[in-house]
């Protein structure tokens, strides 16, 4: 999941915790290490259960082709004996399988959330694949505090506390808590800047807070507020205005027009926050609505959050799926692995009946605790939110294959006018960021046929003891060195020449059209096709240099010198054993270039500056051995700042409360020699 070659280099991703993996059954067959495709299924079949379970499917080298679950494994297994009348993904499947694992579970339902589970971890080359298995935020009203805050939250539920959502996306979240205060006036602040006010902050100013930090509301009525807040996110909202609607006009009877003003402040924010939200339904409290649409051989999946009767976003995925598969089969796979991080609500709605869809039901049910009814329905309003999500997956389709349109075309106009063998289907571009040489760092970006590659991009923290502060080449150097080496190491049997080779080694049978189609275009390859590094002729010599001495002489390098005066559009280009030279100022290709490294140029300084300020913020306490969050606060507490502690006496360090001798000590020595 993450290429990193030491605690420095970080992976952008969006993940949940995973549980352990099932202990999978793993014969030997006496077949021969060579041994491939139906026969070794076959051999397999003899000692499978009639019970259910979960199978994979593994190539010659150990790696999960495809993860499977059946209601009776050996009939399920036995279907791939039979190659005719197997489409040709599963031929190429069948063809490449050297071995197989299994588990079983106890009933059907077990085999499906394992299923999923298993193919989101292992992500096989033959299954439908979630492309962005993103978290989503969610509101949380805190439990474990005496004044309970609503707050942004994304990860793992473990906090105690009410979770309203998911939102679609972090901007939802955000205007929603936004209107939330201005309607119930709940805190948001963190529990250590509610416990250090001594009076109220700007936002009681602005009718946004209560303020029970500082007692100017008593707790049981902030609590009348907090589970105000509580029944408006569980849905019942009107009963909430109408209650409110009720207090401002008893107030304005008793002629409190400040209270009844407060009032109707409040009702103007709820109503703020459900006109916002396009479409609400009248008659469906909670759904989620799952939309799918193929063209192209892309296919998106539109999904709808609904709760309380509240439209709570949209969010369009594109899994990567094999061309043969239809709409109905790809939504099946997509929601199993959906749901697998995620609560189901009561009810699901689908634009396309999908074969287990009652397993489904059943398998939510059960994690759920509650029932899950998934419908397809026919008519109505529901018909109505599967009709909009329907035009909403057209939509994002269609802007997803003109922007891969023109995707290809920069492609193929950079590989023309660099004069590469074939249209390059993974860039990288390196730059460094750093201040005289501190906090020095290092960025690769990536980029593909689908735009920037995020998932790809990888920081490095320049270590070398060696290198002069500011020294570029030196930097450069240090970043391609370890980049390639982990690369040569981990992935030296997937370098473009060796590729072909091997794919038609595996598959015989297939022929080299079908070897193709089994390669996802969308794919980014482990290898570049190309690399830039920012900088002129010097840091390319530098990255040359470093390549050679890895014995990588054939990638393809390309240095971006930044034109006179810095000016955007007059950038010159270096390529090794070529004069430099220039593209014209409106070419495209040289507008695709410039993006890249801007992306460049930001990724690296953003990795440079979260440095920066992590070491500013960073205290001469952190260092001492034994010296945890406690002892530094008290410590701060008592001396003030961290140079008074390291001018203070013993007997100065032994007065503050949970400072023993010893410690006091250890304090002391770490300051004076």
């Amino acid at each position: 999941m993450s290429e990193q070659d030491d605690p420095d280099d970080t992976t952008p991703h969006a993940g949940s915790e995973l549980p352990p993996e099932p202990a999978f059954e793993r014969a030997a067959t006496p077949l021969g290490p060579d041994a491939r495709g139906a026969d070794v299924i076959a051999h397999f079949v003899k000692r499978l259960p009639l019970s259910p379970g979960v199978y994979r499917m593994l190539d010659e080298n150990g790696d999960v082709l495809y993860v499977g679950k059946a209601k009776s494994l050996k009939k399920r297994v036995t279907s791939y004996t039979r190659l005719q009348g197997q489409p040709n993904r599963i031929l190429r499947m069948i063809m490449a399988t050297a071995s197989m694992e299994f588990v079983t579970t106890g009933t059907e339902t077990e085999a499906l959330l394992l299923e999923a589970n298993l193919i989101k971890r292992l992500r096989p080359r033959f299954n439908v694949l979630l492309r962005d298995d993103k978290s989503f935020p969610y509101i949380l009203v805190t439990g474990d505090h005496e004044a309970p805050a609503l707050v942004k939250h994304r990860g793992a539920r473990r906090r105690k506390g009410d979770y309203f959502g998911p939102f679609a996306s972090a901007g939802a979240v955000n205007r929603t808590i936004n209107a939330l205060q201005k309607a119930f006036l709940v805190r948001n602040c963190t529990d250590s800047y509610y416990a250090n006010r001594s009076r109220p902050c700007l936002l009681h100013q602005i009718k946004r807070c209560a303020a029970p930090c500082t007692g100017e509301i008593s707790p049981e009525d902030y609590a009348g507020l907090v589970a105000e807040a509580k029944a408006f996110l569980s849905g019942r909202s009107q009963i909430v205005k109408k209650e409110l609607a009720v207090q401002m006009e008893q107030a304005a009877e008793a002629l409190d027009y400040e209270s009844a003003a407060i009032y109707r402040d409040r009702l103007a924010a709820l109503s703020h926050v459900q006109s916002h939200q396009g479409i609400n339904p009248r008659t469906v409290e909670e759904a989620d609505v799952f939309a799918i649409h193929q063209e192209g051989g892309q296919t998106c999946i539109q999904v709808f959050f609904f709760r309380t009767g509240q439209n709570w976003g949209n969010y369009a995925q594109f899994p990567r799926a094999d061309k043969s598969l239809g709409e109905a089969e790809v939504l099946e796979s997509f929601l199993a692995q959906f749901y697998d991080d995620k609560p189901a609500p009561r009810l699901l709605l689908l634009s396309h009946d999908i074969a287990e869809r009652p397993l489904l039901a059943a398998a939510l049910g059960e994690r759920m605790g509650h029932k899950v009814e998934v419908a397809v329905p026919q008519r109505g309003e529901k018909r109505e939110l599967v009709e909009h999500a329907m035009k909403n997956a057209r939509e994002a389709l269609g802007r997803r294959l003109a922007e891969t349109s023109s995707q290809a075309r920069l492609l193929k106009g950079l590989g023309e006018v660099f004069g590469l063998s074939e249209t390059p289907r993974r860039i990288e571009v390196y730059d460094n960021s750093h201040i005289s040489g501190t906090n020095a760092v290092g960025g690769m970006i990536v980029a593909g046929p689908e735009g920037f590659a995020k998932a790809h991009y990888r920081k490095f923290n320049i270590k070398s003891e060696d290198l002069v502060p500011g020294d570029d080449y030196g930097m450069m150097r240090e970043v391609l060195k370890r980049r390639f080496s982990r690369l040569v190491r981990e992935h030296g049997d997937e370098r473009p020449v060796a590729a072909a080779s091997t794919a038609d080694a595996a598959m015989p049978e297939t022929g080299a059209e079908e070897a193709a189609q089994a390669v996802d275009p969308a794919a980014i390859p482990a290898w570049p096709d190309v690399v830039f590094v920012d900088g002129g002729i010097g840091q390319l010599n530098a990255a040359r240099e470093t390549l050679a001495e890895l014995g990588l002489d054939d990638v393809p390098l390309i240095g971006i010198a930044k034109g006179p005066d810095r000016d955007a559009g007059r950038e010159k280009f270096f390529i090794p054993g070529k004069p430099s030279f220039m593209l014209p100022e409106r070419d495209p290709v040289l507008y695709f270039i410039q993006r890249l490294r801007d992306e460049a140029h930001r990724f690296a300084i953003g990795s440079h500056r979260a440095r920066r300020k992590k070491d500013i913020s960073k205290s001469p306490l952190d260092d001492i051995a034994g010296i945890g969050p406690s002892r530094k606060r008290a410590l701060l507490r008592h001396f003030g700042t961290a140079k008074a502690v390291s001018r203070a006496g013993m007997e100065d360090l032994m007065a503050v409360e949970g400072v023993s001798e010893s410690v006091a000590r250890t304090i002391y020595d770490h300051f004076h020699e």
